[in-house]
């Protein structure tokens, strides 16, 4: 959702902080962990301003590269060996198939992945096959060819994670005629949050909307990245590849340089987002040289996370007067 750049760097250097406080991290090293993100989102900015267009759009953060500049031998080996998980962990094992052939199911693994009553019926499978149909239209033309080689089997119910929470998730599974598994999840796009300061949505779904942002923004992509609607009446949904060799960095918070490299990662990361999608010589203008910017953004940062800790002082306290009920 086009919306001024800062929103986006506030959110994340408030998450370092917060991330810092859960894991007991000082004072003085959280701010230097936000200072690291800051610090990296404006020098790249500089950088970025500074080169062509096109250049900026070929522009990759080599994930090899970021791994070898991580602090300690320890925290390196870690690092590879997520790495190394994840290059072959490419079919989720809570999701192998329960049978072979035809029949061919998503073995249910309830409470996170398990079949709807509606879901185990035939008219719910020819409405699903009818769907991705229309999906397969949000695909670049050269990926169609690849997925017109996949065929439908199933189709279950995901527990989402915590970014997503309250939303519906689904999860798709396909074979090809060696048998071998796709799996897609389709998850629910809601109306983004800045809407109501940043005006409504030009995409015709909220799907597209994401998968637009998303296109834009990653220098890497989902080659399976796409939108659909009619799968759950009154939903819209974005749909990519379940596991596709996809890797959450692992960080030690309560160690200081890990925690202020990961950030500074982070702040890399954005600053080439926002020079794809943005115009990165005023961004770089109004940022600067000097640590004006950086003091700014860490009395900001520090100060909301005082705020999110009374918000969540206030939910404890809700749930134990049962104003709130929770499950």
């Amino acid at each position: 959702m086009p919306a001024p750049w800062e929103w986006d760097l506030k959110r994340l250097t408030v998450s370092i902080e917060v991330a810092g406080r859960s894991a007991g991290a000082k004072s003085r090293n959280r701010e230097d962990a936000v200072r690291s993100a800051v610090r990296s989102y404006r020098e790249h900015l500089g950088e970025y301003a500074q080169m062509p267009s096109l250049e900026v759009w070929y522009q990759r953060i080599d994930f090899q590269e970021l791994i070898e500049r991580v602090p300690g031998p320890k925290n390196r080996k870690r690092d590879r060996l997520a790495a190394e998980r994840a290059r072959h962990e490419t079919v989720p094992i809570t999701l192998l198939p329960s049978t072979a052939g035809a029949n061919t199911k998503i073995k249910d693994h309830p409470p996170l992945i398990y079949h709807l009553p509606s879901q185990r019926k035939a008219a719910y499978r020819r409405r699903a096959a009818a769907t991705f149909k229309r999906y397969r239209d949000s695909l670049a033309t050269s990926y169609r060819v690849l997925f017109d080689r996949f065929e439908l089997l199933d189709v279950a119910f995901k527990v989402v994670g915590i970014g997503s929470v309250g939303t519906f998730c689904e999860v798709a599974l396909f074979r090809d005629v060696q048998a071998a598994p796709l799996f897609l999840q389709i998850k629910e796009a809601r109306a983004s949050v800045l809407e109501p300061y940043a005006g409504r949505s030009l995409s015709s779904t909220h799907g597209q909307r994401v998968v637009y942002g998303q296109r834009l923004m990653q220098a890497a992509s989902d080659i399976f990245l796409g939108w659909m609607v009619g799968l759950q009446r009154g939903r819209q949904f974005y749909v990519r590849q379940l596991r596709d060799m996809k890797i959450a960095m692992p960080v030690d918070a309560t160690d200081p340089s890990d925690l202020a490299y990961f950030a500074d990662a982070c702040g890399w990361a954005l600053a080439l987002a926002h020079a794809r999608t943005g115009d990165p010589a005023m961004i770089a203008g109004y940022l600067g040289s000097s640590d004006a910017f950086d003091d700014a953004i860490v009395k900001f940062a520090d100060s909301y996370a005082d705020q999110t800790e009374q918000d969540y002082d206030a939910l404890l306290k809700a749930i134990r007067s049962r104003r709130i009920k929770v499950r």
